[in-house]
Order: C-alpha cells, then sequence, then structure tokens
C-alpha cells in the first residue's frame, strides 16, 4: 500500500509539472539567392524556406504568453476516468472530539501511519457551461488505521469486541474497503495566464461497505490476516470538498454516521479523513 501510494505521488506532481511545460513555435527563415547569367543578361532569383521547430521549455515568467481559452459546450458525458485520486490521513471523530472516550481507547492509532486512499473510476454527468458541471462518480475508498494496541478485533460479533493479546505487534492494521458513490458539484475558473485554472468540488458521499480487514505482524504468530465481520457500517454517507489550482489541490472527508453498526460502546464513534487530491 505504501509503495502504491508514493508511486502514485510521484505519478501526480510529475504530471502536474508537465503540464505545465509551454510549447513554443519558432519559424526561421533560410534565404537562398541563385545567379544565372544568359544570353540576355544576368537574372538572380531569390528563394525564402521557412522551417517550423517546436522548442519546448518551462519557465514561471508567463506575462507574455498567450493560451487560448477552452470552452465545452453544455450536454451529458459518460466516462471510464481515474481521478480524484485522494491521498492522506484517516481521524476518528468520537462524538466530536478528536480524543477517544474510554470505550473505544481500544482503537488507539498512531495517527501519521493512518491513511485514506481513493480513486474515481467512472463518471456519468451534465455540463451546463465550461465553468459548472454536476457528476456522479464511482470508485473505490480504502481507509486504514494503525492500531497501537496489542489487541485483535473479532469477527463475527453481535456487537464490535475484540481481544487482548500476548503479542508485541510490529504491526496491527484495521482496515475498511468501500466503494465510494459521490455526487459533485463542480466549479472551475477561466485560465490564468498561466494556462491553468481554480478548482472547487463538493457535495454528498455514499459508500458500500466490500471488506473489513485486520493485518497482524509480529515475532510470535508471523503474519496473519483476517477479512470480513467486523461490524462495520454497511452503508455509510457523509459530505466531502476538494479546493485546489492546475492539477493539484486538498480534500476533506466526513462521515455523518457511525462508522460502525450494531454497537452501542461506539455509538458517535465517526469516520474524517483529509490530505492531496490529484486531478480534477
Amino acid at each position: 500500500m505504501k509503495r502504491l501510494i508514493f508511486t502514485l505521488i510521484t505519478a501526480g506532481f510529475t504530471t502536474a509539472l508537465f503540464a505545465q511545460d509551454k510549447a513554443d513555435s519558432v519559424i526561421t527563415t533560410t534565404t537562398t539567392i541563385t545567379t544565372t547569367t544568359t544570353a540576355n543578361g544576368t537574372v538572380t532569383d531569390t528563394v525564402v524556406r521557412k522551417k517550423r521547430k517546436l522548442r519546448f521549455s518551462f519557465n514561471t515568467n508567463n506575462t507574455d504568453t498567450v493560451y487560448k481559452e477552452s470552452s465545452k459546450h453544455p450536454g451529458w458525458t459518460f466516462r471510464p476516468t481515474f481521478s480524484r485520486v485522494d491521498i492522506g490521513f484517516a481521524t476518528l471523530v468520537d462524538n466530536g472530539s478528536f480524543a477517544l472516550s474510554p470505550e473505544n481507547e481500544f482503537l488507539r492509532y498512531r495517527s501519521w501511519k493512518s491513511s485514506n486512499f481513493g480513486v474515481d473510476l467512472f463518471e456519468f454527468g451534465y455540463r451546463f457551461n465550461s465553468s459548472f458541471k454536476i457528476y456522479a462518480s464511482a470508485g473505490f475508498d480504502w481507509t486504514r488505521f494503525r492500531l497501537r494496541e496489542n489487541i485483535t478485533p473479532l469477527r463475527f460479533q453481535d456487537q464490535l469486541s475484540y481481544s487482548v493479546d500476548d503479542v508485541d505487534y510490529s504491526k496491527n492494521v484495521f482496515s475498511s474497503t468501500y466503494l465510494r458513490l459521490p455526487l459533485s458539484f463542480y466549479w472551475r475558473s477561466k485560465n490564468d495566464k498561466a494556462g491553468h485554472r481554480f478548482h472547487v468540488v463538493a457535495g454528498p458521499i455514499f459508500g458500500l461497505l466490500i471488506d473489513g480487514h485486520v493485518r497482524q505482524k509480529s515475532v510470535e504468530n508471523g503474519s496473519q490476516h483476517y477479512r470480513a465481520g467486523y461490524n462495520l457500517a454497511q452503508f455509510r454517507y457523509g459530505g466531502f470538498l476538494r479546493v485546489g489550482y492546475g492539477g493539484i489541490g486538498v480534500f476533506a472527508k466526513y462521515y455523518a454516521n457511525d462508522m460502525f453498526e450494531d454497537s452501542p460502546a461506539q455509538k458517535g464513534l465517526k469516520n474524517l479523513s483529509v490530505g492531496a487530491t490529484i486531478g480534477f
């Protein structure tokens, strides 16, 4: 997962940098003078040849560059895509507080090692003009919490339960995978002098549970993997916001319903993710 995240970050930022490169068309003129002597005198012919070369350059001073404003007509679109790539940190919100209540202390996690990754793969929407459109999309969303305690969440219980293990886990990850279904209200500005736009996207977001997963690693037991049956919410809903410039921005996603269902002790425990987003 870490390799995937770092690879996507590198690819995204490289793409964004190349998107700012400028292609200048340079015309060079070659003049050829031919002198011919005949019986009737001397004739001089001048031939002008133009050669076009494409020169790529990158600079931050764009005051002399003129960009043609792209315009898109209103209409419906349905297409596969690979965009809105979210890479960020996952956080638990316990009844409005970032501090976990005593009932949820067993879920203490390492903030800098708990992550969220998501991506949209399909898009269907309507564009009103070059600046505004509404679209629904579908993709996947992974959330990973790196647990601090040496515990194991138990599967297929009436409510979320866990066992305290006499094992020192070097890695104890509790993760979930959802099909994400956002409805986006998207606005973008006109091109600025650098040829880029400001983007704002917001709307409701829904999720359907695909899988829950516990992954543990220890000297005593080696690597262990357990899937499904962790009382995670089968359906979740919330809101999101993305703001950016060019192809890079920031995002926030908050799910309004509880992270676990049929678990009274976890009532009010919700999921918040913030981070960087690539592609609008």
